[in-house]
This record gives C-alpha cells, structure tokens and sequence, in this order.
C-alpha cells in the first residue's frame, strides 16, 4: 500500500491535510516504519495528482503488510465492494456507478449471484474481467454470476450469466441439508424456508410419499432426511433438476430411498425424455413414467404454484386406494382486503375531527385484517376437498370423505396473494 512516511512532529499535520485533499486512504492504521518515521497511508488512484508539501518533509514509500483500520474492519460487505471499486476506477468513479453498485445478493458457498439491475451502467463495460476480480475480491468469493428474468418455459428456468469462474455448480446448506445445483439451469427458493420445516416436522415415518413437483429436492430431502419417510417417488419434468436432485440424493446419503420419475407426470411417458449426462462415478438416475404409478402413496406433496389442480387427479392416482393418505395442495390465493367494520354507535373511534369513520390502527388493525383473511383461505380449503372428494369418488367408484386438517400460510406472493398449503386427509369410506 502506498504510503508518505514522515517525522513524527510533522505526522499530524500531514494528515490533516491529506483528509482535506482526500488523498488518506482510511482503510488501513498508521504505521510505524525504520528511522523512527511514521507512514500514512494514500490511496493509489490519487498518486497521479499528489504533491508533496515542502513545509513537512515526507517521502513515498510502501507498506508490505497495511493493518486494517478500525472503520475498515467495521465496515458492511456493501460498504466494501464500494470503496473497492471506487478505487478501481478513480477519477471517473461518479453518483451513476454509485447507484449502480448492489446493496444486497445471495450466496451459494464461494459464488455470489447479483441481481439483474447490477452494473447495468455503460463504463462497468469497459472494465472487462477487472469489475468481477473486484467484487469476488471485495466479496470474498471466487465466482460470480448475474440473474435475469425467469423464463416463461413452466419450469422456472433461471436466465443467469456466469460472470466469472468456470462453472455453475454450487452447494446451498439448508436445515442442515446439503443442496447442491447449477445456478444457470435451476433456481433455489429461499422464500419457502417456512414450508420446509414444516415438512421435516411431519410424523412420516415409515410412510411412503409422492412428491409430484420436486425440483432439486425442496420438499423432497426434508421428508426424507428429518421426516423419516421410508421412501418417496419424486417427479419432475426439468432434466436439469433431475440432475441436480440425483447429486443431492447421493450428497445426503438417501439415494438408496428415492426413486426419480423424469418427465411431465400429467402427460409423457418419461421414457421418451432425454437423459442429461452425468459426471464420471455417477450412475444415472433411472427413469420411468410416473403415469404407472399406482395405489403407493401415504402422503403426496403437490408444492407448484400458482396452482397444481393439474396435477390432482394423479394425486388421487397415487394414494393407497384402501387406506388413502394426506394430500399437501399448494396454491397462490386471493386475498382481497376486507373492508373496515362500521364503528359502534357512540365508540370514541365513531368519528375524528371531521365527523368521519376513523380506520382502527396499530395491533388491532393488524388483528383484524388476519381474521378478516382467514375466511377466504377456508372458503378455498373447503371448495379442494369437494373437488378432490369428486374425483376420488369417480376414480374408484365408491364414496371417500376428505377432512381439512391445516392450512399454511407460507408467504406473502403478491399484493393480496397468498401462497398456501392445503394439508388434506383422504379415506375410503367403508361399506
């Protein structure tokens, strides 16, 4: 680090002026150096245009091992990348990049995966390799990728370009499950962390379970690893997930209790899908039509959303047809807000200033609008177990009744849109 080493009597002074003219670089301590002298740290971007002051006798040299500084230590991982590629680029640094600069990201092990409006600005362009070295740097990662816009394929395929580093291939810990997947080919839904402990909660054991959509695994690792299901049937039609979802099988130990189905379990044999190639020392998955299976399933799990009515009737397919078994629907819901109660005659709420309806505030708000809410979500719950009740009626030719055990509400989708999980419980009636 570039430094001006000068007498003691003149170090504050030299300071206080290279604060003034924003040539200290407050990343690193003072230091120390032979003679007796102290160096103050400049940054290296300001050497072009720094004249020494002939009152205060310095000289230029170079710290081989700089000391962070307090501020420097305290500083966020925003703040880093920041002041690193303010320094990158010097004289040209301007309020445009600034803003362009990223608050937040996520990370999978040593890749970092910005947002799609990051760096979007014309001289980020011009820096090449140089931007992503800094911000791996600055981040202290190795690689570094960009997110786009999902495609609208109906598998959710991210559009995600690699920015730096080899390849896509990352492992994301989870509820102490190891996930591992491509960040090009496959998404990883964080939002659903709720669900997923619910899951890995459910007394399974012993149980079989069908999970109709299972991507890498979302739902499927936490029946099996912290669940105790005996064994699941997991179906998925994006060839990139299979992939991903055989490698997180084997990484956690449970491949010898799943049994993958490739391909659109509503429409297509999947033996006609074409097989990824795996690396070398790992067999492939196998494949078969999930439009065979058949009367297995104590428990199915149908996690798409915005809906999986699609998918219902091999849900009832699937169930033990002399036992039946639980059904988990998700769905996105609407919500509408409700409108605000009339007040009591003669409350202190039945009017303001102006003689109007005041809307209650604070907690009580809050409370009503979550009773107000809850209706819709039963109103749902209750018209899906009709449903499902028709069509395992129809497909077995005998009355079933079906019971609203729970209904979650796992996140907030869009402005009053409600992503929910319907836990049904489905039974043969008996004769």
């Amino acid at each position: 680090v570039p430094a001006l080493a000068t007498e003691r009597r003149f170090a504050q002074r030299l300071r206080e002026r290279l604060e003034e003219e924003r040539f200290l670089d407050e990343r690193y301590q003072l230091q120390r150096v032979p003679g007796g002298r102290v160096a103050l740290p400049v940054r290296e971007e300001q050497l072009p245009r720094l004249c020494l002051p002939p009152e205060m006798p310095c000289e230029l040299v170079r710290i081989q091992d700089p000391v962070p500084s307090r501020a420097a230590r305290r500083r966020t991982p925003a703040q880093k990348l920041r002041d690193e590629l303010r320094r990158l680029l010097g004289g040209t640094w301007s309020p445009e990049l600034e803003r362009d600069v990223p608050h937040a990201w996520q990370r999978h092990g040593d890749l970092v995966l910005l947002g799609e409006d990051s760096f979007k600005a014309a001289p980020w362009e011009r820096l090449g390799s140089a931007l992503w070295e800094t911000v791996a740097s600055a981040l202290g990662a190795r690689r570094v990728a960009r997110r786009g816009r999902v495609m609208p394929d109906g598998m959710r395929t991210p559009s995600v370009t690699l920015l730096l580093g080899q390849d896509g291939w990352v492992e994301h810990v989870d509820n102490g499950i190891r996930y591992t997947f491509d960040v090009t080919k496959c998404m990883f839904s964080p939002g659903n962390i709720t669900e997923k402990l619910r899951v890995a909660s459910l007394p399974c054991s012993g149980e079989v379970l069908v999970d109709l959509y299972a991507g890498i695994g979302y739902f499927t690792l936490p029946f099996l690893v912290h669940a105790g299901a005996a064994f699941v049937h997991a179906c998925e039609w994006n060839s990139h997930a299979v992939e991903a979802l055989h490698r997180t099988l084997v990484l956690n130990g449970v491949r010898d209790r799943c049994h993958i189905h490739a391909g659109d379990s509503r429409q297509v044999s999947a033996a006609a899908w074409p097989r990824t190639p795996l690396p070398a020392g790992i067999p492939s998955p196998p494949l078969s039509s999930q439009l065979e299976l058949r009367d297995v399933a104590d428990r199915v799990n149908l996690g798409l959303i915005p809906s999986s009515e699609e998918g219902w009737p091999v849900a009832c397919r699937v169930l033990k047809k002399d036992t039946g078994g639980v059904l988990h629907i998700h769905r996105n819901v609407e919500t509408p807000p409700a409108p605000a109660p009339p007040p009591e005659r003669g409350s202190p709420e039945a009017a303001g200033s102006g003689g109007e309806a005041q809307p209650p505030t604070g907690d009580a708000g809050k409370e009503l609008l979550g009773a107000r809410l809850r209706p819709e979500w039963q109103r749902w719950a209750e018209a899906t177990a009709a449903q499902i009740r028709g069509l395992l009626a129809e497909l077995h030719g005998r009355p079933w009744r079906t019971s609203v055990l729970h209904v979650e509400a796992v996140k907030s989708y869009a402005p009053h849109v409600h992503h929910l999980v319907l836990d049904l419980e489905c039974r043969p009636v008996l004769p």
